[in-house]
């Protein structure tokens, strides 16, 4: 027989793997009578654990909903951050299984109220393609903005954003974006209707909020349009790459959401994009595969004359 806290923390995963389990199939998983789950069910209501039980003579077991977290486990925000990792991962596909059991777990045992709040961020999160990315560091995001900004968003109440130089301004909060490790914030400023992407760690919001509004229908694809506000006007660098290739053979190689590209003429284009920094768009531009000269900014240049000399270099 397996000592006590071995034997409860089998007892408590079985109970977390199913939604409902017999006394006697329980003793049976675990080597011991029905009268010694009893105690241990008891033993775990003691530590916090809400497993209901049905009155019998052997019983039927449950890991209920709890006002709180079971003590030991995760605090709100790891919980919320665990749940939406599991929701949105697509890890490699002999860990999507254990990952989908995993949330079943957890969402079996989330108060409420999490509940409500995980169910907010997920209608209210969308994510950008994944074919970039960057050597700036992430920025950080309180957990706690995210929420109230996603369950502004479900409730249609408005946010009270404070001004760069001025009084706070009221907008209305439509959807949430997760792209390249950053998080963006789809608004629409009632007057004068203008809709606008804002990065959500820039965001100082103010208390109490502002009132509930009438959602409207968007102009657009939500998504759509913070990828193309993030090429245009969203990064730290902005770059102008005339390329030696007509403008269908770079669109066919890039996302269009990430960079502009303006047609010349039959065999060359302008692709207009952007990153965090001079040497992410160095790589950007390499992978297209194709002759492209530099039009700005002069970084750019510099930084391709220090890229071009250490490849030299590896193969001299």
């Amino acid at each position: 027989m397996r000592d006590t806290s071995a034997r409860m923390l089998a007892l408590l995963s079985l109970l977390q793997s199913r939604p409902d389990w017999p006394g006697p199939e329980l003793a049976e998983r675990l080597g011991v009578s029905v009268r010694t789950i009893r105690h241990d069910v008891a033993r775990l209501r003691e530590l916090g654990y809400p497993v209901d039980a049905e009155t019998g003579r052997a019983g039927r077991y449950r890991l209920g909903v709890g006002a709180a977290l079971p003590p030991l486990l995760l605090d709100d925000d790891e919980a919320v951050a665990v749940a939406l990792g599991l929701r949105a991962g697509s890890g490699p596909a002999g860990t999507r299984e254990a990952g989908e059991r995993a949330l079943a777990k957890l969402d079996r045992v989330l108060p409420h109220r999490l509940r409500r709040t995980v169910a907010a961020l997920t209608e209210a999160t969308a994510r950008g393609p994944e074919n970039t990315g960057s050597d700036a560091p992430d920025p950080e995001v309180d957990p706690a903005l995210l929420r109230t900004v996603a369950e502004a968003i479900r409730d249609s109440s408005s946010l009270r954003v404070a001004g760069d130089d001025g009084p706070s301004r009221l907008l209305e909060p439509y959807r949430l974006v997760s792209w390249e490790r950053r998080w963006y914030v789809v608004v629409r400023e009632p007057h004068p209707g203008r809709w606008t992407v804002l990065r959500a760690d820039g965001l100082a919001l103010r208390t109490p909020g502002g009132p509930r509004f009438t959602p409207v229908d968007p102009p657009e694809d939500l998504t759509d349009l913070v990828l193309r506000e993030v090429a245009a006007a969203g990064w730290s660098v902005h770059a102008r790459v005339v390329v030696a290739a007509p403008a269908s053979e770079v669109l066919a190689r890039i996302n269009p959401a990430v960079g502009v590209v303006e047609p010349r003429d039959a065999r060359s284009c302008v692709l207009v994009t952007g990153a965090d920094s001079v040497a992410t768009i160095a790589a950007y531009v390499g992978m297209l595969d194709l002759d492209f000269r530099v039009e700005g900014p002069p970084e750019l240049v510099d930084q391709l004359r220090v890229t071009g000399e250490r490849y030299l270099r590896a193969i001299s």
